[in-house]
């Protein structure tokens, strides 16, 4: 695990290392940024997972997508090679979440294209506290670039705005395709506000409202279905809970019953097993989706699914059908 200091001396230097391979990237190809690939197909470059899926679904045959935070990685830790920071200058379209990724977001800015889309811009982040009353662990709630909590994808109405914007942006960016962008953008709404109803109906007979997680990236999803989260750690995955905030999870959960300690599939589960042992509870996954392991067996719509399962297991409420 890497301490917070360390990881900003690093992010510095990446940042430099970014700039200095930015700047012979543009040298190299003149300075120019490229028009569409030799395929005829929009050159995309997405920051991580939720945007790399939004591009996908709404720019299917016509775009070919770089996503810039491999498979299985986690996205806050990404440092971008000199190839990475090339594609960013070269493409056509860009998605991204400002403030996720410093480094990302330096390449964008020095990128040409006149095709960006900042999902923050779609929806405006919140600053999301631990939980309702406890407190606050010094910054330990906030995220380190974004002025608020950056999971905005897991309410899939927030999503779904996104999604409205970098279709509005692919049809400028390539108005021949205009009317299919259009197209896969309201069918994936729809599946998107489908989602949002089955999440509804699913969660609305929980037992209790109450459910506690290793890391507080569900702030968005708690706030639109009236959950709380009750969470360990907090906006950052890797950031250490103190005594005293370990005091108020195991005090929050007997309070509200709980029977699960949630984890996420990118980061360790050893301090939510930890919790939950000495509490005598459950563990389950929860995903944050800001990374897939294999895109070839799960998507966005398949683990928000599990999510809901989990959920209404930890929360007291039947799984439906």
């Amino acid at each position: 695990m890497i301490g917070l200091s360390g990881r900003r001396i690093r992010t510095t230097t990446a940042l430099a290392t970014t700039a200095l391979a930015a700047s012979l990237v543009l040298t190299a190809c003149g300075g120019s940024s490229s028009a569409k690939g030799t395929d005829g197909k929009l050159n995309v470059v997405a920051s991580f997972y939720p945007m790399e899926f939004l591009a996908q679904q709404i720019g299917k045959d016509h775009v070919t997508v770089t996503d810039l935070t491999a498979p299985g990685v986690e996205p806050h830790d990404l440092e971008l090679t000199a190839k990475q920071v090339a594609s960013v200058q070269k493409a056509d379209a860009i998605v991204y979440l400002k403030g996720l990724q410093p480094t990302v977001d330096q390449a964008v800015d020095q990128s040409s294209s006149k095709h960006k889309v900042d999902a923050t811009t779609a929806s405006p982040l919140v600053d999301h506290h631990l939980d309702e009353g406890a407190e606050d662990g010094g910054d330990a709630h906030k995220g380190k670039g974004p002025a608020g909590d950056p999971h905005i994808w897991l309410d899939p109405t927030r999503y779904a705005a996104i999604a409205k914007s970098v279709g509005d942006e692919f049809a400028k960016a390539d108005p021949a395709h205009a009317e299919d962008y259009r197209k896969n953008t309201d069918d994936l709404v729809t599946r998107l506000t489908a989602l949002d109803q089955d999440f509804r109906a699913g969660l609305k007979d929980a037992k209790t409202k109450t459910f506690v997680t290793s890391h507080a990236a569900f702030g968005y999803l708690a706030d639109h279905y009236g959950l709380t989260q009750v969470a360990i750690n907090g906006i950052d995955p890797e950031s250490e809970p103190t005594p005293a905030r370990l005091a108020e999870v195991q005090k929050a959960a007997k309070d509200n019953g709980a029977t699960t300690i949630f984890f996420e599939t990118l980061v360790s589960p050893k301090l939510a097993d930890t919790v939950a042992k000495d509490l005598g509870l459950k563990t389950a996954v929860l995903d944050p989706l800001e990374g897939v392991k294999d895109p070839s067996k799960d998507d966005y719509f398949s683990i928000m699914k599990q999510n809901l399962t989990n959920l209404q297991a930890a929360l007291g409420t039947p799984a439906a059908g």
